[in-house]
């Protein structure tokens, strides 16, 4: 089966169809007006690199927190491909996430990532495998751009990008795979992304998972130690 296919849960028609154009289009119009009502309504312009300084991006803030945000919507996305492998990633995520808005007393953000962290541990139960109830789309579409845009509300996109490591190491090995296939006509990897590379390498799928999931806690503690201390 083609990785494309694979990765994004359709065939190659459907990705250059109307159909991806269609939806990716409308990622970056979300991702623009959810970057300007953090611009405009909250004032947020500012993206904090810990131990280098604090750099005000003005009216750029917008066309980067829309990048922020396009990028993980799609990277949760990519990553739900295995039973439990992007809920267990994301809780391990907000976890981080909750540490870090705990220690700013952000109370209304860590109410709701205490919230959405419940909800996602009673989906997991379910999630896990053999997946009884399965995530789809709309929940990796729109779990992947709330845990942009709370990165971005705690105004540490670098921290999310480390915290998010997984996330991020499962875009990039489809993107550079895609990248190769149109500009070398090679592939990279045998399949595309990198959990279904290693799950070709002879990998079950339940150790893929927890693999990946202390691979993830391992990227979020040193976010943490880079975000805090």
């Amino acid at each position: 089966m083609d990785d494309l296919r694979k990765t994004f849960g359709f065939n190659r028609a459907k990705f250059w169809g109307l159909r991806f154009r269609f939806k990716f289009i409308a990622q970056w119009i979300l991702a623009f007006i959810i970057a300007s009502m953090l611009y405009f309504n909250l004032g947020i312009s500012i993206v904090n690199v810990r131990y280098f300084d604090i750099f005000n991006l003005g009216i750029l803030y917008i066309p980067f927190a829309a990048f922020i945000i396009v990028s993980f919507t799609n990277a949760v996305n990519i990553s739900d491909g295995l039973d439990g492998l992007a809920a267990g990633l994301l809780v391990i995520c907000l976890i981080a996430f909750l540490v870090m808005s705990a220690s700013i007393l952000d109370t209304t953000l860590s109410v709701f990532l205490g919230l959405w962290i419940g909800a996602l541990i009673a989906f997991l139960y379910f999630n896990i495998w053999p997946a009884r109830i399965i995530m789809g789309d709309v929940g990796a579409l729109s779990f992947g751009a709330t845990l942009a845009v709370t990165g971005l509300l705690l105004g540490k996109p670098l921290g999310l990008a480390i915290i998010g490591g997984m996330f991020v190491l499962e875009i990039t090995s489809s993107l550079v795979q895609i990248l190769s296939k149109k500009i070398r006509h090679r592939r990279v990897f045998d399949v595309a992304p990198i959990h279904l590379w290693v799950q070709h390498k002879g990998w079950q799928e339940p150790k893929i998972v927890f693999r990946f999931w202390l691979a993830q806690v391992i990227f979020a503690i040193f976010g943490l130690w880079l975000s805090l201390f």
